[in-house]
């Protein structure tokens, strides 16, 4: 039975550390996702998002909010359980001796294991080599737990920080919530179509950087913005919306770097969605036939733009049925990531009126 219970816990133990190495430690590729911090996240954030479901909108959104670092605590706290848990059954299937007070049975172990994770000192001392082998390697784990999570979370916020600061400049170009419609009838009307494409190779850039940390943090994904009417994954896609309609319709030569632009933000929006919900999009047929933007809003939207200095010498009907093709590589992973994260996808004509300036706190109070 003990050799048992020992063998069990140092798979247990192998298991937890390696799950913590990379959670925190290792840059993960599309298809290597740990699997206990998976499990974590989705087993919380599906009542936890059903929940936000009855709460008025701005309620919702801060519930929504919290998760992120309330799951990050909780993908911790589990492996740092699991570990002492391997730990203690590894000092109860070697009879570990410890000195008085103690009484051989699997609580006192697990009482002593949990001691020597959080702290060097521990009431009780092993007396064979076994034991103290075993005291000291849990707490060398236990403090390179705590030394790599300080270190993770700085680098956590500061990406979390790069990618705030590009969805908070999109907003003079875009509003708020963005739209590519306004961002094309805006990069209209300041130069047309060369100061569009100088625009989106700005965007190239923070779409990489984007894609890159929420592969090795896909944690951030659950980090929402600080304003209501504003996210990440809008203002990516309404980016690529640009960018697709710039291909679509712009003149030849013109749209070199919408094209880079493009072809970056769809590799990130395709990797995100495997990252974050592929069962979903494999299984789920609504997302590639849910329609964004119909053909009436299509030439409603070019009819305005026209007008706004993007003029389109193309074939009307032969862009049209390019753009729906560009969009078909995309949008779909764009839904699947909104509907599991809870994000709302930009709409590509604006709505409503223009919101240019923002209340001020004193504003908001008052």
């Amino acid at each position: 039975m003990r050799l048992l219970v020992g063998l069990l816990s140092a798979v247990l133990l192998a298991f937890m550390l390696a799950e913590f190495f990379i959670v925190f430690l290792l840059p993960r590729r599309v298809n290597r996702d740990p699997a206990i911090a998976r499990g974590i996240l989705r087993t919380l954030w599906i009542p936890w998002r059903a929940g936000a479901g009855f709460l008025p909108r701005a309620s919702a959104d801060t519930m929504l909010g919290i998760f992120g670092p309330l799951g990050l605590i909780a993908i911790l706290l589990i492996l740092s359980a699991g570990t002492m848990l391997s730990f203690a059954g590894l000092h109860w299937a070697l009879s570990t001796k410890l000195g008085s007070p103690h009484r051989a049975d699997f609580g006192s172990d697990l009482y002593f294991s949990a001691g020597a994770f959080v702290s060097a000192t521990n009431p009780a001392t092993p007396t064979g080599g076994a034991g103290k082998t075993l005291q000291i390697f849990e707490a060398a784990t236990g403090l390179g737990f705590l030394a790599i999570a300080i270190g993770y979370l700085p680098a956590l916020f500061q990406a979390f920080s790069r990618r705030e600061t590009a969805v908070a400049r999109l907003d003079p170009r875009a509003g708020s919530p963005p739209s590519p419609g306004r961002l094309l009838e805006r990069s209209g009307q300041r130069g047309g179509w060369a100061d569009l494409d100088e625009y989106l190779l700005e965007w190239e850039t923070w779409t990489a950087d984007l894609m890159e940390t929420h592969l090795s943090y896909p944690i951030l994904g659950y980090f929402r913005s600080q304003h209501i009417n504003q996210n990440w994954l809008a203002a990516l896609t309404a980016v690529v919306d640009a960018s697709a309609y710039a291909l679509a319709y712009g003149p030849d030569g013109s749209t070199e770097a919408a094209e880079l632009t493009f072809r970056i933000g769809r590799h990130a929006l395709g990797d995100l969605a495997h990252t974050f919900s592929t069962r979903r999009l494999e299984r789920d047929p609504e997302p590639r036939s849910r329609e964004r933007l119909s053909r009436q809003e299509q030439e409603e939207l070019r009819s305005r733009l026209e007008g706004s200095g993007l003029h389109s010498e193309a074939d009307a009907e032969g862009a049209a049925n390019r753009l729906d093709e560009l969009r078909s590589s995309y949008e779909p992973y764009a839904i699947a990531i909104s509907r599991h994260l809870a994000l709302e996808l930009p709409d590509w004509l604006p709505r409503g009126e223009v919101r240019d300036r923002w209340p001020t706190a004193a504003e908001r109070s008052s």
